[in-house]
């Protein structure tokens, strides 16, 4: 595919995925969804990506300032939604359980760790992208808002499902109902985010966090815990513990169980086989 919006770099098993509509604020739009999606496909799918970073274009001074005018004038003007893409989309993520396959859900049926670097303004689908990574590393001073509220919309995108588990209900509330701008600093306290720093600093912390990643965990460990994460958000704890104890008696017969306790004794760098 021909990327238009979005730049993909990867880098020692680090896959960069950039929204790059710089003098639109890097704002979402059906394009935009269509080529990220096919990146998210062909990271999860390459076995030489560990971890992927998804970030703005800092050019255009955001993250994701949300929905472009232009889409939600078409929305009026048409008096019905329209996501902009067509029924051939990338489905990165679909097939691992049933409650990943949606848009935007599909992050958690993914097989690599993503990672949010918030280096500008999070609005709408903005703050969707972030809520929806794994983690999230963000620059002071960034503000993030739902938008929702202002257009007559709901809140999008399975937020309302989403925000509560991560900074609780009382939290989500304010967030969602008052579509109110917040700034990274509330974000922090109200446990959105894993860490707020300098801007400058934003993208070194960020890289070196995924190195960590790809280089000290297995590609095995990776994929299994996060599936058990999003899966066990739908279990009781006995269902999760049964099925964590399927997983370590099957994941121990790996070659990368030997070579991890191996490294370790040797005080040396793993090398997986993923």
């Amino acid at each position: 595919m021909e990327l238009k919006t979005i730049r993909y770099e990867l880098t020692d098993g680090i896959a960069t995925v950039t929204l790059s509509r710089p003098k639109r604020r890097n704002a979402w739009t059906g394009r935009m969804h269509t080529e990220y999606r096919w990146v998210l496909a062909e990271a999860d799918k390459d076995p030489a990506v560990r971890v992927i970073v998804v970030t703005g274009d800092p050019e255009g001074q955001a993250f994701c300032a949300g929905a472009d005018m232009a889409a939600l004038e078409g929305h009026s003007e048409k008096g019905r939604y329209d996501s902009g893409t067509t029924a051939d989309i990338a489905k990165p993520g679909f097939g691992v359980a049933p409650e990943f396959d949606a848009t935007f859900a599909y992050h958690f049926g993914l097989t690599k760790p993503v990672i949010a670097a918030i280096n500008g303004a999070a609005a709408g689908v903005g703050l969707v992208l972030a809520t929806f990574a794994d983690l999230r590393f963000c620059a002071a001073g960034v503000k993030f808002t739902a938008a929702h509220g202002r257009f007559n919309f709901p809140a999008e995108f399975g937020l309302s499902w989403v925000l509560p588990r991560i900074v609780g209900l009382t939290h989500a509330n304010d967030i969602l109902l008052s579509s109110r701008v917040f700034t990274a600093e509330e974000a922090m306290e109200m446990g959105f985010l894993n860490k707020l720093l300098p801007p400058e600093g934003l993208m070194p912390h960020v890289m070196d966090y995924a190195r960590k990643l790809a280089d000290g965990v297995s590609p095995g460990s990776l994929r299994e815990t996060k599936k058990q994460i999003y899966t066990d958000l739908h279990r009781d704890a006995a269902g999760a513990v049964t099925a964590a104890e399927r997983l370590l008696e099957e994941m121990i017969k790996h070659p990368d169980y030997k070579e991890g306790v191996k490294a370790w004794m040797e005080k040396r760098r793993a090398e997986w086989q993923g």
